[in-house]
């Protein structure tokens, strides 16, 4: 571990709901995030390829979208789901190098209103997380991280197939897409894209490629599974809500 190589992002900053006492959980307020992925960046170094190494630019979405979307109570749940994330095997859509350990500083930039910042450092190794892999009609679900308010999951649709039509009456769910390959209500969508479902929002995923395609869903609250309810609309009614753009 002591030689493996270092990748570290600094001073991200993204505005968030994180706390719990009801002005925090109403207002988003500015936290910092600093990262520190230990890899070997070897293979990247002598054949320059993206796909050997970390996307930053895609990491630094992927970090946001989990900060924004999961409305965490705790620093250390923000920070835990972080580092979950980070530690998680590639995807077959979006390759790159396995990470074995990371350091992630989350701080509450405004909590203490300038007396102090709350800051919070841990450091995980992959051995730290049993990923738990869901099998579904569709593919796979990966339990990234769950605490009862909040799960972030990560979603795998298999070569050529539907996730079907569904709502759900009693969580709000909010899905980042990875891949590059998926229909979303019918129509392309691109890496990059978030969308949050209201409940009771019908949404639909089609993978139309030959390998796997994936997108990063956050749940709040956690996963409740006979809140799945596939409906039968037709695939030209479905709308979209607001689209934001991570990467």
């Amino acid at each position: 571990m002591s030689s493996l190589d270092r990748l570290s992002l600094r001073g991200m900053r993204f505005d968030c709901i994180v706390g719990l006492f009801d002005f925090e959980r109403n207002t988003p307020q500015p936290v910092e995030l600093d990262v520190t992925l230990h890899f070997d960046t070897r293979d990247a170094a002598k054949h320059g390829r993206l796909a050997a190494t970390v996307d930053y630019s895609h990491l630094l979405g992927e970090l946001r979208f989990i900060l924004v979307a999961g409305r965490f109570r705790l620093l250390e749940s923000a920070a835990e789901a972080v580092a979950a994330w980070l530690l998680t095997a590639p995807s077959q859509d979006v390759p790159r190098p396995q990470v074995e350990r990371v350091d992630v500083k989350l701080s509450k930039l405004v909590a203490l209103s300038g007396a102090a910042v709350p800051t919070l450092e841990i450091q995980r190794d992959r051995t730290d997380f049993k990923l738990v892999t869901e099998k579904k009609s569709f593919g796979f679900v990966d339990v990234i991280f769950e605490t009862k308010e909040c799960g972030v999951y990560r979603e795998r649709i298999a070569p050529r197939t539907v996730l079907p039509t569904h709502i759900h009456h009693h969580l709000d769910e909010s899905e980042l897409v990875l891949g590059d390959g998926l229909l979303l209500q019918g129509t392309p969508v691109t890496p990059g894209t978030a969308h949050t479902w209201p409940k009771g929002f019908a949404h639909r995923y089609e993978n139309v490629t030959d390998i796997e395609q994936s997108f990063m869903c956050i749940d709040r609250p956690a996963f409740i599974p006979t809140d799945e309810l596939e409906v039968d609309i037709p695939v030209e009614k479905l709308t979209r809500t607001e689209p934001t753009r991570f990467f």
